[in-house]
This record gives structure tokens, C-alpha cells and sequence, in this order.
């Protein structure tokens, strides 16, 4: 599994620990001194491995940061050789762009990452998977992220984890 944009690999390391078969590796354009797992530097754009060379790709809460996150989802989608599975964010309802802002500036700019603000819409996201020819296998969209009352601001459907199956 590829971790795309792992920061300091903590998921995916926690992710191995559930399943220590699992064989990891991140990339990241900000290699951490101290990270969780084996990562490697990359451009943001392209990804640098073979065609069909992992079993599944990951991003999480990364393309948001992106400027065309398009880019990264080709990138992935010829990279891997099963599944491409994405926890991010879709911009839906009342103050739904506020909110995200907010959280990602709070959880994001004391790390120096870049901060563009890039949340879709749902259709945008659906729209995305279609023209790469990626089925949606799982789309879950109340995650449960936050205890309450946290979650009735910080939650609502702001968060989404899909897998998408590549064909």
C-alpha cells in the first residue's frame, strides 16, 4: 500500500499495527525528521513509481491541499493495481467551506503545509471517479470523528471515506 501525502506516517503505521501482514510505504513533499514509517520525497504531482506497482493507494485529508487534485487521483488510479481509497472532505451545506477552512487551519498551519482551501462538492467528487473510470465500492460519509457536541459542528457530512475499485 502507498500512503500519498502520509505526513509523519502515523496512520498508516496504526493501520499496519491492525494488520501487520500489510506491507506500507509513504511519500510525502515535506519528509518528516521523525516519521512512523519508510517515506520518500515527491513532487506533489507525480507520483514516483511504476505503473500498477501498489495494491492500493491511499490519501488522507490530502487532496484538499492540492490545487488540482485531479492531478493526484491520475497519478494514483495508474499507480495502483486494486483500489484507491480517499478520506477527505466534501463541501455540502450551510457554512459547510467556513468550517473546513477553520479546521484545517487549526490542524495544519502550525506544520507549514500548504493551505488552498480546495474542498468539492460531492457531485465534483463523483464526477471525478467517473472520468477516471473508478467504481465506488464504499462511500461512507458520517464518520464520527469528533465526540459530541463536536461532532454536530465539526462532523455533520463534512468527511467522507471512499474506496474506489480500480478496473
Amino acid at each position: 500500500m502507498l500512503d500519498v501525502g502520509c505526513g509523519d506516517g502515523l496512520i498508516a503505521h496504526l493501520t499496519t499495527q491492525k494488520n501487520p501482514s500489510l506491507e506500507l510505504e509513504g511519500i510525502d513533499v515535506k519528509v518528516r525528521n521523525h516519521s512512523h514509517i519508510p517515506v520518500r520525497p515527491f513532487s506533489g504531482t507525480q507520483i514516483p513509481h511504476d505503473d500498477k506497482s501498489f495494491d492500493v493507494v491511499m490519501f488522507v485529508d490530502v487532496l484538499h491541499h492540492t490545487e488540482e487534485p485531479m492531478i493526484l487521483l491520475r497519478e494514483a488510479r495508474r499507480v495502483a493495481r486494486q483500489a484507491v481509497i480517499i478520506k477527505d472532505h466534501t463541501r455540502n451545506g450551510l457554512l459547510a467551506g467556513a468550517t473546513l477552512r477553520l479546521m484545517d487551519w487549526v490542524g495544519n498551519a502550525r506544520h507549514e503545509v500548504v493551505l488552498p482551501y480546495n474542498y468539492w462538492p460531492r457531485h465534483r467528487w463523483l464526477e471525478a471517479f467517473d472520468e477516471l473510470g473508478l467504481r465506488i465500492d464504499t462511500w461512507i460519509k458520517h464518520l464520527r470523528l469528533y465526540p459530541a457536541p463536536g461532532n454536530w459542528i465539526l462532523g455533520r457530512s463534512l468527511h467522507f471515506m471512499a474506496k474506489l475499485v480500480v478496473p
